[in-house]
């Protein structure tokens, strides 16, 4: 048996929340799905194998590119256990999607979780969090979830939230720039999960296929790329009620 964490996390957090659970399977190895490269070998895995797969939910919805990078994955009846992260809004149907993606990679799905973590874009939500308690709760729920596996009772399978037709996400109109500080390093470039950024222009952002997943300003060691302060602003104002409240971690058994 060989457990995988496999995540795209283009700011980490959702990496560091599967590497939580993870943990409690005891040696793992790693799939990022974050890299441009990631889908491009077939990956098979074996029944006894299990995987666990983390996505940020963005507008409600798996990024697209996770979904494509993981279409090429051949389960064979291994178990799966799904995380959904979010920054304190909601996350809708993300975990329904994801399950029905790894269904139709042949995996077995036993068991969810849905996690906050701080806001990539407004980092005043959930700020900091995964937080001490967070880290405590999620390292019991892996607990749990290593028991039901263990006791025989990880062939049963699960209903997460979500509802069909999926809710319809069109991105957000947050895409970074380079400012003057840019050194043309090419960091950004070589790390931009969609390769929105290209190695010839590196202060320019193909807006067609940026997915405001904040990975180049994350990751500028001069941080020279940036969005819009007045937009973030205005999309603050808007999220504030909705994230007022400390949501709480959930598992799915």
């Amino acid at each position: 048996m060989s457990v995988y964490a496999i995540y795209f996390s283009p700011t980490r957090s959702t990496e560091k929340i599967v590497k939580i659970l993870a943990k409690e399977f005891g040696n793992y190895g790693e799939i990022d799905l974050s890299k441009q490269s990631s889908g491009e070998n077939v990956r098979a895995f074996k029944e006894e194998d299990i995987c666990i797969f983390g996505v940020p939910s963005y507008g409600g919805r798996v990024p697209a590119p996770a979904l494509e990078r993981m279409k090429k994955m051949k389960g064979n009846q291994a178990t799966a256990i799904l995380v959904a992260v979010y920054g304190n809004r909601a996350y809708e149907d993300t975990l329904l999607e994801l399950k029905e993606q790894v269904e139709a990679c042949d995996f077995f799905v036993t068991g969810a979780v849905s996690a906050v973590a701080e806001h990539s874009i407004m980092h005043q939500f959930a700020t900091k969090r995964p937080d001490k308690k967070d880290k405590k709760e999620l390292k019991e729920f892996a607990v749990k979830l290593v028991e039901k596996i263990k006791t025989g009772h990880g062939k049963e399978g699960i209903t997460v939230p979500g509802k069909k037709p999926y809710r319809t996400y069109k991105g957000v109109p947050l895409k970074p720039k380079a400012s003057k500080k840019c050194t043309e390093c090419g960091l950004c470039a070589r790390l931009c999960p969609v390769g929105a950024i290209s190695a010839q222009e590196l202060r320019k952002t193909d807006k067609s296929k940026c997915i405001s997943c904040m990975r180049c300003v994350e990751n500028c060691p001069v941080k020279a790329r940036k969005v819009s302060k007045l937009k973030v602003k205005l999309a603050s104002l808007k999220m504030k009620k909705a994230c007022a409240d400390r949501k709480s971690n959930q598992l799915f058994l």
